[in-house]
């Protein structure tokens, strides 16, 4: 006999629509339905044990609970927000009981406000960027005689020949004001310099914002600029910048006017003018898709005019991998680049690219983006088109990431999710003893129904549930060390079979009476081999997929 259930046992985290197997947009009949079925599985009075009569009116209690929050518009109102919490007054009194379901939503919908408006306040959203320019000519371009005569001349000579540190954080002000503060300090061959610069940005409305900067810095000097952006419709919108650079060699004014249009769905249309140190006129055509992403730009200006065209395919993997390249060409020469983008952590994308250009040569640029923090490593290899430069600039990255992805990425992210997983199962452990208790008396109380069941479906060719298992399964290509952890559920689910139909909704079937979570934070799913019309049926459904059986693609077709 199962193990008894404790009588003060309450789990927060139950899914009442699970509990009932029905939809979450259920209707008042649905649920009555599924409400007397379970109470004539349940009844206490159609169990003589004195055991089984005590666990069967502990189930019945909370199949009885279920009804009577998800029956009552108020309650399931706030149980649907806030959950089973909502629904305890005492220390929790969020909203007022007597409220209609659409004032609670609107209670509800105060309160996030609330949070988010003191979240914001609390919130610096730091952004920063450091570049490290390292050049490595002397790997390729070397002059041998040049060396022999120096101590340590058979040594290439790499070094860090410039460097770029900026830094921005944001302060809310209020709802609509957020002060801007950044900086940068830059060098480069042993000369540098640095600025400052304080943005106050406020949203005007849905449709517009407006900036105000003030800066200042050794090189350039102080600074004023201000920022307009505007929605004329909802397809097109304007921006327009202006901005006075006080220098030693005078007053440099500057301005610049973007209009962009969504020509499609996933294409914009950028046209934009500047005017100042820089003037020049710009076009562009951007497509982003959920597998590509194209850029076409023309620019006619001074000093430089170009012509630009890049693509980017987005592979569908878990790891969010891209391939690009691009080739400009314009007054300074030609580049073409290309590389590769992928995510390695939750939080971090390493990308690498090989730009080779006519004058400025091959260069391997090397990216690192951590949540709000990007690490720029460019490596000037040559001022030369040359093979053997652009070959290492392509493989080397190559071979040492796949080195470096198996040996320490693929190790450190399946050594953290295993410590994520046991943190779970360990905080978890009792209420999962407890839920294990409880489907196994659950299961013995459908023992009498499912006999009954199974003659009836057997009278009349039915479905009858042969095998059913729910949890992880292990495939045959999966590491030998793993097992499987599963549970049989053909009980539950021949219990929940009616009129030769079994419909199981989208949510996680663990809260299905009869079943339990035997892997928590791991992905499961239910495999069933089931009979009707005497042909043998099998499927194998996701955990919060929604499931309807018999079907005639189930079908298990007979060897001939």
């Amino acid at each position: 006999m199962a193990a008894p259930l404790e009588d003060d046992f309450d789990s927060n985290n139950q899914d009442y629509y699970s509990l009932l197997n029905v939809r979450k947009e259920a209707t008042s009949e649905e649920l009555k339905a599924s409400y007397r079925r379970l109470c004539m599985l349940y009844h206490p009075d159609k169990h003589r044990d004195p055991e089984l009569k005590r666990q069967a009116e502990q189930l019945f209690n909370q199949v009885h609970q279920a009804y009577e929050v998800l029956s009552d518009a108020h309650s399931r109102a706030i149980y649907d927000i806030f959950g089973k919490k909502g629904l305890e007054v005492e220390g929790w009194e969020v909203v007022e009981r007597k409220r209609t379901p659409a004032e609670i939503r609107e209670e509800y919908e105060r309160l996030q406000q609330e949070r988010e408006e003191r979240r914001l306040q609390q919130r610096t959203n730091p952004k920063g960027t450091i570049s490290v320019g390292i050049d490595a000519t002397d790997l390729f371009d070397r002059y041998d005689e040049d060396f022999e005569e120096m101590p340590g001349g058979s040594f290439p000579h790499i070094e860090i020949n410039k460097m770029h540190i900026s830094q921005s954080i944001e302060a809310p002000l209020t709802n609509t004001d957020t002060a801007v503060l950044s900086g940068s300090l830059s060098t480069h061959n042993g000369n540098g310099g640095g600025n400052i610069n304080m943005t106050i940005r406020r949203v005007m409305s849905t449709k517009g914002w407006g900036e105000v900067e003030f800066g200042a810095g050794d090189i350039l000097g102080p600074l004023i600029g201000l920022k307009l952006f505007r929605n004329i419709t909802p397809r097109c919108f304007l921006t327009a910048q202006c901005g006075l650079q006080f220098s030693h060699r005078g007053l440099r004014p500057s301005c610049s006017l973007m209009t962009a249009r969504h020509l499609d769905q996933n294409t914009m249309g950028y046209l934009q003018w500047r005017w100042g140190p820089n003037s020049a006129m710009t076009t562009s055509l951007v497509r982003d898709t959920k597998s590509s992403h194209f850029t076409l730009a023309l620019q006619l200006g001074v000093p430089h005019s170009y012509l630009m065209m890049s693509y980017q395919y987005k592979f569908q993997d878990e790891d969010q991998t891209k391939v690009k390249g691009s080739v400009k060409t314009g007054f300074f020469g030609t580049v073409v680049e290309y590389g590769a983008e992928r995510k390695i952590s939750r939080h971090s994308v390493l990308s690498a690219s090989v730009s080779i250009g006519v004058p400025q040569g091959v260069t391997l640029k090397i990216k690192l983006s951590r949540a709000s923090q990007t690490y720029l490593f460019p490596v000037h290899l040559t001022d030369q088109l040359l093979p053997s430069a652009v070959f290492y600039a392509t493989v080397g990255p190559l071979l040492v990431y796949m080195a470096v992805h198996r040996l320490v990425i693929i190790p450190y992210t399946q050594a953290q999710k295993e410590q994520e997983l046991e943190l779970q199962r360990k905080s978890s452990a009792t209420d999962i003893a407890k839920k294990k208790q409880e489907a196994e008396s659950a299961v013995l109380l459908m023992q009498e129904s499912v006999r009954r069941i199974i003659e009836a479906e057997e009278s009349k060719m039915g479905l009858i549930i042969l095998n059913a298992w729910y949890g992880k399964f292990v495939s045959d290509t999966s590491q030998k060390q793993e097992k499987a952890k599963v549970i049989d559920v053909t009980v539950p689910l021949q219990c929940l079979v009616k009129d030769s139909k079994l419909i199981l909704t989208e949510a996680s079937k663990a809260g299905l009476p009869g079943f339990y979570d035997p892997c928590v934070g791991e992905e499961k799913s239910l495999k069933l081999l089931y009979q009707f019309r005497g042909v043998m049926h099998q499927v194998v459904s996701a955990d919060t997929e929604p499931l309807r059986i018999p079907k005639q693609s189930h079908r298990i077709e007979s060897e001939s």
